[in-house]
């Protein structure tokens, strides 16, 4: 059967990036394997990678759910448990999500999938296996009647609870690197991905702000807002909202123009939803490894 020009640049996009993957992921790894730790020099390269690698198990199983995508990601690093909303199993894309907005999702579900097989490439057998992660309860926490498998608008909504928090833990994660050329530089990659992920979802949203999120009572604009300032809340600062004094806030970024940074415990204190940093949230039963 002859593909659709979408399935055509998505099985092109994917061999290619599990190509560079490989290469990239030999050097990576290289430098993982090599990585020691003593009570002189600790070496936390391993921990951080898998701190990232928790949260891109996180990231991919939203967006390929969104897309329809779920089994892609399922069976990779074990089978724990993954919590949707009930009648949404995430065989099918997100009602509605579709055309440009599809295409957008789909982009980003496959450099979140291709993140995870590029960090349990580079990390081995030392590699975590996938966390339960619950991606239902979680919105409701955040926002009664919150549900972003529910309509578009909703959806890139809930995509914005994640991007911003990649962006900023990659950020802060980048001085505790000790290899500086093989760990340091592809997590910087991965970190400006996110970037751009976090730039169209902000843009976009920018442009629908005064659409309703239906469910929840509140206008794009409001709930994008208010999940900015409770991640400020939890996490001591590093976050702007989608508008400042009502103005469109494009770029989130302090003073002089540089990202916000964070560090692992207010990353964890965002994706468990507490200040306690206690299991809860999107990780019910906690993050995988050293870091959480």
């Amino acid at each position: 059967m002859r593909k659709t020009v979408l399935e055509a640049r998505l099985s092109r996009r994917e061999a290619l990036r599990r190509a560079g993957a490989l290469g990239a992921g030999a050097v990576l790894g290289g430098a993982v394997t090599a990585c020691t730790t003593t009570a002189q020099t600790p070496n936390l390269d391993v921990a951080i990678l898998n701190f990232a690698l928790n949260l891109e198990y996180l990231e991919g199983l939203f967006y390929l759910a969104a897309t329809g995508r779920i089994s892609e990601l399922n069976q990779v690093g074990g089978n724990a448990q993954i919590v949707l909303p009930p009648g949404f199993n995430g065989t099918s894309p997100v009602p509605g999500l579709m055309g440009d907005l599809l295409d957008l999702a789909n982009e980003i579900a496959d450099d979140e999938k291709a993140h995870v097989l590029f960090l349990r490439q580079a990390l081995g057998s030392q590699a975590v296996n996938r966390p339960v992660i619950d991606l239902y309860n979680s919105f409701n926490a955040i926002q009664s009647g919150f549900n972003p498998f529910n309509d578009p608008v909703s959806f890139f909504v809930g995509a914005f609870v994640f991007e911003d928090v990649g962006v900023t833990a990659y950020n802060g994660a980048a001085p505790l690197i000790t290899d500086k050329q093989n760990v340091l530089a592809p997590a910087a990659g991965i970190l400006a991905t996110e970037a751009y992920h976090a730039g169209a979802i902000r843009r976009y949203l920018i442009e629908i702000r005064n659409q309703p999120v239906p469910g929840t009572g509140l206008t794009v604009e409001q709930l994008a807002n208010a999940i900015s300032n409770a991640r400020n809340s939890l996490s001591g600062g590093g976050d702007e909202g989608l508008t400042v004094m009502d103005t469109p806030n494009n770029v989130a970024a302090d003073q002089n123009g540089v990202a916000f940074s964070r560090t692992t415990d207010g990353v964890l204190k965002i994706v468990y939803l507490n200040a306690q940093k206690q299991p809860g949230g999107f990780f019910p039963q906690g993050l995988n490894g050293q870091i959480k």
